[in-house]
């Protein structure tokens, strides 16, 4: 019997899988497409995704595959900066999807993950013991717990009869690789708009070319509807406002984007992350960069559990990612609307307000958008600290996210702090804030000066008592 299944291999399932190989875990990875995917939609890796790559080594070389931009420039002139994000990485990353999966992949079949291409369920099974997989052609899989990541329309919740509540929300969308003669300068995300169809533009980094996504609300059909040259130039013209000069179109695609979150993300052993947990609109770049951060708080969660630690442990994740999906629906569907409002007096109040009141909170909106100003709740009595991230907290052995390449706790000593037992990581940070107890996925568990260890035994060691 394996540790853990994985059923998806995209960049939330080998994140989890690599994550849970590393930590010594018996992981499969089940993938029904035979190669990687080669149509995948995401093209911008927000900042905190960039951290949580950093931990895992594999940032610099994403970075070399791309180019970066801090710019996006939204509809009345007004912008989203991410350059004064607090991190080492204020900027998204401009890269296609596969070379995330490419990178993941190598992650998960480093540290010892077992993958499997072109296998798909067709049963999913669970007892008090464990879960039980069988695949289409009658191979038969047998693991502890099971992580479902297997996308928007995830067998694993079909097989498990999990209702996915929600509802079409944009349709006729297409992506298009394009190269222009006349594109946006500057290397920001742009985007243009009319009342009836939008056009946004981000840049590859590779000479003149973009990939583009684009809407038009007088031609509304079906995903299976080919897309024309034709449509692409004249949706990106009419949305730029400008002859753009499409000198070449590459791959395309028309999809339509849905609003959908599950209501519960753990089925007894079975868990969901990803696409296949939460679906929104494209706008903002969320959807690779919340499943990479669903399977980043479950796996090492998910190998506490395995090592001894309650139940409980698992519980949270539900409670932590639960409601951080349900704000990444939020405020992309907002985004969404606010591009998509058709009439002229809406249009003209959004074009005149928003670019102000975007000034007011310029800071925590990229910081909700990058990822890295989102946090988990932490109980009452607890300091203000626990559940933020810890990455930027300065260390005098170097960054966080290096230090936590390898797995496990952290224990982020003050100037003056007190010694510690061996075989637990430690670190001294080199300004006046208070101790911290960080958690593998880059979260502070506990902040102070004493009263680390009954919080790490909470999390790692078996607790009735404990409630997390």
């Amino acid at each position: 019997m394996e540790d853990v299944l994985v059923i998806g291999g995209g960049p939330t399932g080998m994140t989890a899988a690599g994550d849970l190989a590393l930590r010594g875990r018996a992981v499969t990875v089940l993938e029904r497409w035979p190669q990687i995917n080669p149509a995948s939609r995401a093209f911008v890796t927000m900042p905190r995704t960039l951290e949580v790559l950093d931990s895992r080594g594999l940032a610099d070389d994403l970075l070399a595959t791309g180019t970066t931009t801090a710019e996006i420039r939204l509809f009345g002139g007004a912008t989203m900066d991410l350059s004064r994000l607090p991190s080492h990485y204020p900027f998204g990353l401009i890269t296609p999807q596969t070379n995330v999966d490419q990178a993941l992949g190598r992650y998960a079949t480093a540290a010892g993950a077992t993958i499997r291409r072109g296998v798909e369920a067709a049963a999913v099974t669970q007892d008090d013991d464990g879960v039980t997989v069988t695949a289409a052609s009658g191979e038969v899989f047998h693991a502890r717990y099971l992580v479902a990541a297997d996308g928007a329309h995830s067998t694993v919740r079909r097989l498990l009869r999990q209702d996915f509540p929600g509802s079409t929300v944009l349709s006729s969308v297409v992506l298009a690789d394009v190269r222009l003669a006349h594109g946006p300068a500057g290397g920001a995300l742009t985007l243009g708009d009319t009342a009836d169809c939008f056009g946004f533009l981000v840049p590859y980094g590779r000479g003149d070319w973009f990939r583009a996504m684009t809407w038009d609300r007088g031609h509304q059909v079906g995903d299976a509807v080919p897309v024309e040259r034709e449509e692409i130039v004249r949706v990106l013209n009419r949305a730029m406002g400008r002859d753009v000069g499409v000198l070449e179109v590459g791959w395309h695609s028309r999809f339509h984007c849905e609003e959908r979150q599950l209501r519960a993300y753990r089925k007894g052993r079975v868990f969901f992350a990803g696409d296949a947990a939460h679906v929104h609109s494209p706008m903002g770049g969320q959807g690779m960069n919340t499943g990479i951060q669903d399977a980043a708080n479950l796996a090492w969660k998910i190998d506490a559990v395995l090592g001894g630690a309650g139940d409980a442990v698992l519980d949270t994740y539900h409670a932590e990612r639960h409601p951080i999906g349900r704000r990444v629906l939020l405020q992309s569907g907002l985004m969404m609307r606010s591009v998509t409002t058709h009439p002229a007096g809406a249009r003209w109040l959004r074009d005149h307000l928003a670019p102000p009141a975007l000034r007011l909170v310029r800071d925590q909106l990229a910081g909700s958008f990058a990822g890295t100003g989102l946090r988990y709740t932490h109980r009452r009595g607890e300091h203000k600290l626990v559940g933020t991230r810890a990455t930027e907290v300065p260390l005098a052995e170097g960054r966080l996210t290096e230090l936590q390449r390898r797995p496990g706790f952290l224990l982020v000593r003050s100037a003056a702090g007190p010694a510690v037992p061996p075989g637990l990581l430690t670190a001294e940070r080199t300004d006046a804030g208070p101790a911290l107890l960080v958690r593998p996925d880059g979260y502070i568990a506990w902040a102070g000066e004493d009263g680390w260890a009954p919080v790490l035994r909470r999390w790692t060691a078996h607790s009735e008592e404990a409630k997390l």
